[in-house]
């Protein structure tokens, strides 16, 4: 959620992600599948000709619809599995979702149907490398029914889609400091000096996108894959 500060670091993470796809879409009928709280909708419709935000969730998309207003900016509520017709879009964003579905291979069919011809499609979904415990299979969140290691990821948008190209999203500027000190022992010192609450409710709201770089190296390191998927 936007303007909660302890959820900053989260919301930059995937606001970052947005803000790259809006660079790519300008005058495209654009889809934002499984929207949420709807601020990436209106991210994209900063740039894109019209953007169809999506979700199923009745309190989300009435707060969605009450929030984000714009001339070319418009929720409707549906099913990511059966929304939509053919060749209705030029542009596609399903962000941090394809983890929570039953038939993920059915999911991007029905994306890549949505696609008009040129069209391309922007998958997203968290690395299960640095989601998990060091050792564990999986992230233990509930809600996700499959994670992916970079590999099965690629292979599984790959079968849905002739060309695809593989981003990580990966810590940069002060986060990427902020690893290189937790790396050093920083954990133990904070807890010592009992700095923990009073650094961390200064450093987490000073998160920025910035401190978020997509790249297409150090995939197995990465926070979050990114899918690039062509029709």
């Amino acid at each position: 959620m936007p303007d909660v500060p302890a959820e900053n670091y989260w919301y930059r993470r995937h606001l970052v992600v947005y803000e790259w796809i809006a660079e790519r879409v300008a005058g495209l009928r654009v889809l934002d599948m499984a929207c949420g709280e709807g601020y990436g909708a209106a991210v994209l419709a900063g740039r894109a000709a019209s953007v169809v935000g999506l979700e199923a969730n009745e309190e989300a998309f009435d707060h969605a619809r009450l929030r984000y207003i714009a001339p070319d900016l418009r929720f409707e509520r549906g099913l990511v599995e059966t929304y939509g017709e053919p060749g209705s879009f030029d542009a596609v964003a399903f962000l941090q979702t394809i983890e929570h579905v039953h038939d993920p291979a059915a999911v991007l069919a029905h994306l890549r149907s949505l696609l008009a011809p040129g069209g391309v499609a922007y998958v997203s979904t968290p690395n299960v490398l640095t989601l998990a415990p060091p050792g564990a299979t999986r992230s233990g969140n509930p809600w996700h029914l499959r994670e992916y290691r970079p590999a099965e990821f690629r292979e599984l948008c790959e079968a849905a889609f002739p060309s695809v190209e593989l981003l990580g999203v990966l810590h940069a500027r002060k986060l990427a400091l902020h690893a290189r000190a937790l790396a050093l022992g920083w954990d133990r010192v904070h807890r010592a000096l009992r700095l923990t609450g009073p650094f961390y409710a200064r450093f987490t709201p000073a998160i920025a996108t910035s401190d978020f770089a997509l790249r297409a190296d150090g995939l197995d390191a990465a926070l979050d894959f990114v899918a690039i998927c062509r029709e």
